[in-house]
């Protein structure tokens, strides 16, 4: 395996993109190696490193089917169910948390609990 070509940070010749940029145009990697990296140099650590990819090799994104968005919708809505209590928060449950925030700091003051 041949050493990846190092460019320096913000310095990426024409042609080349991160998956972020890419992404950006509507394209993706589509199976291609990593062409180049990106380096930026830090003090006290390991340097800051971005893969590269060729653009002219990318492929298209493929469209969202009406399948994946449903299974999409399905594990959204899975993230919004608490464990606990099971009912729908409103919003997705923090995994810091892992419950609904009722769940997580229960109020002493209320008589009925959250069962």
């Amino acid at each position: 395996m041949a050493a990846l070509p190092v460019h320096r940070w913000r310095l990426a010749p024409d042609g080349y993109a991160t998956r972020r940029q890419l992404r950006a145009r509507n394209l993706r990697p589509g199976g291609q190696e990593v062409a180049a990296q990106l380096e930026r140099p830090r003090r006290r650590r390991g340097p800051l490193v971005a893969y590269l990819y060729r653009i002219d090799l990318a492929s298209p994104v493929r469209p969202m089917t009406p399948a994946r968005w449903a299974a999409l919708a399905k594990a959204n809505a899975a993230r919004r169910i608490c464990p606990v209590c099971r009912r729908d928060a409103g919003y997705v449950i923090p995994s810091s948390l892992g419950t609904c925030t009722p769940c997580a700091y229960p109020d002493p003051d209320r008589s009925e609990g959250n069962t």
